[in-house]
C-alpha cells in the first residue's frame, strides 16, 4: 500500500486538482491534512505514468509517492545550508571579504555536483583569509535567516520521540547556532581555522562532505537503536545524495535539478512542515 501527497503552498492547494488525480490514479478517500494546503489518498500501487503526472503539476503541487507502512520517522538527518536556513554560510562570509560574485559561483557548481565538493570548499575557504573572527558573528546576525517551519518540524519530531541531527558540509561555527535556535540534539560540520582572532583560509581535516553524511546516517542511527529506513534525511546539494539515497525517507528541498533528478522524493512548494504531511501528520498536530 501507498500514499500519494499533494503539498502546495498554503491557500494554493485546489480540492479539484486532488480530486482528479485521485480518480486518475484510482485511489483511496482523500485525506486533507491542511485544507487548500496538503491533502493525500492511498494507493493500491504506484501508477505506470507517475512522472508523467508528476511533471504536468509541478507548477501547482509536489507530487509524491511513499509507502504506507512506517511513514513516521525516528530520525531527522538534516542539511543546514539553503535547507534549514536560506543561506550559503560560505556565500555571506564572501560578502564581507568582498569576493561574493566569484564563490557564489563555485558554490552553486560544487552544489549542483560540477566540482568535487572538497577541492571546492578549499578554494572558497582560501578565498576567506584576513576576515576577523568577529564578521561570523555579524553574518549570523544580519544575513542568516530559519527557513520556514523548521521549529514545527523539530518540535513536532522531538514530542513524538525523534532524534534530530544537523549534518552540514559548512561550519561549526555556524552549525552550533542554528542548531541551538531550532533544538537539534546534535551537530556536526567543518571548523574554520582560526588564529590570532582571524581566519587563516582554511578549514579543518578531514574534510565532512558526501562520504562523511553518509558515515553520519550510520552511526547516529546505530547510537539510537534503529534502522537506516527509520530515518527522514532533508538537503539540497549534491553532497546530500548519499544520504537522502540511503534514508527511509530521502526528501529534496528546493534542490538543484540534478539533485532533485537523482530524488524520488520532492519539495518544491512547501516549507519545511512539507516533511510532516510526508510523513501523516496533519496540521492539527504539528508542535
Amino acid at each position: 500500500m501507498f500514499i500519494a501527497s499533494l503539498i502546495a503552498k498554503p491557500g494554493q492547494l485546489d480540492p479539484a486538482l486532488v480530486d482528479s488525480l485521485r480518480n486518475a490514479f484510482g485511489g483511496g478517500v482523500a485525506t486533507w491534512l491542511s485544507m487548500d494546503e496538503a491533502a493525500e489518498f492511498p494507493l493500491e500501487a504506484i501508477p505506470a505514468n507517475f512522472e508523467e503526472v508528476r511533471a504536468s503539476i509541478a507548477a501547482q503541487a509536489d507530487l509524491n509517492i511513499v509507502p504506507a507502512e512506517g511513514r513516521r520517522k525516528k530520525m531527522l538527518l538534516a542539511d543546514m545550508d539553503s535547507t534549514m536556513i536560506q543561506q550559503e554560510c560560505i556565500d555571506e562570509l564572501a560578502e564581507e571579504a568582498g569576493v561574493g560574485a566569484h564563490v557564489k559561483d563555485i558554490t552553486a557548481r560544487a552544489m549542483n555536483g560540477e566540482l568535487d565538493f572538497d577541492g571546492a570548499l578549499t578554494e572558497r575557504v582560501a578565498l576567506l583569509k584576513g576576515l576577523p573572527e568577529s564578521v561570523i558573528d555579524k553574518v549570523v546576525a544580519e544575513r542568516i535567516t530559519l527557513m520556514p517551519g523548521g521549529k514545527t518540524l523539530l518540535a513536532t519530531m522531538h514530542a513524538h520521540g525523534g532524534y534530530c541531527a544537523l549534518v552540514s558540509g559548512g561550519f561549526t561555527a555556524f552549525t552550533q547556532r542554528v542548531s541551538g535556535l531550532l533544538g537539534f540534539d546534535v551537530n556536526r560540520a567543518n571548523t574554520l581555522i582560526i588564529k590570532d582572532g582571524e581566519l587563516t583560509g582554511e578549514v579543518g581535516r578531514p574534510i565532512l562532505g558526501r562520504e562523511a553524511k553518509i558515515q553520519a546516517l550510520k552511526e547516529f542511527s546505530a547510537q539510537q537503536g534503529i534502522t537506516e529506513a527509520d530515518v527522514l534525511a532533508v538537503g539540497d546539494g549534491a553532497n546530500d545524495l548519499g544520504m537522502l539515497g540511503r534514508a527511509g525517507m530521502g526528501v529534496a528541498l528546493h534542490a538543484k535539478p540534478s539533485v532533485q533528478a537523482q530524488c524520488d522524493l520532492r519539495v518544491n512548494h512547501g516549507d519545511l512542515t512539507a516533511l510532516l504531511y510526508l510523513q501523516g501528520y496533519p496540521r492539527a498536530d504539528h508542535v
